[in-house]
């Protein structure tokens, strides 16, 4: 299933607009560094903590390169959510010089 994508750009915009971005990278990986505002749902997480994450609006998923994410979106689009995947992960975000948070959280 091919799923809707987004760039850091944009992201950055909507996360301006307190947009629900769902990180479903590892613990650890998300303790190196993440977007500011994202929650943390693992991957092989998501299936069984789905009600988590709102249905009445767009909902960003982000992992480390876009790979993860974008197997997260196409079954968060199979439950109704209109989910979309942020095209480059968190590599991306990184290589366009924008902040991270660092530790547990």
């Amino acid at each position: 299933m091919n799923v809707p994508a987004i760039s850091v750009d944009e992201l950055a915009g909507q996360i301006a607009n307190r947009a629900v971005l769902v990180d479903v990278r590892e613990q650890s990986e998300w303790d190196e560094g993440r977007v500011g505002g994202s929650r943390l749902i693992p991957l092989g997480e998501v299936v069984a903590r789905v009600s988590e994450i709102p249905t009445d609006g767009p909902v960003y998923v982000i992992c480390r390169s876009g790979v993860r994410s974008a197997e997260a979106c196409a079954y968060l689009r199979t439950q109704g959510i209109d989910a979309f995947n942020v095209t480059g992960g968190v590599l991306a975000w990184l290589d366009s010089e924008r902040t991270v948070e660092f530790g547990t959280g």
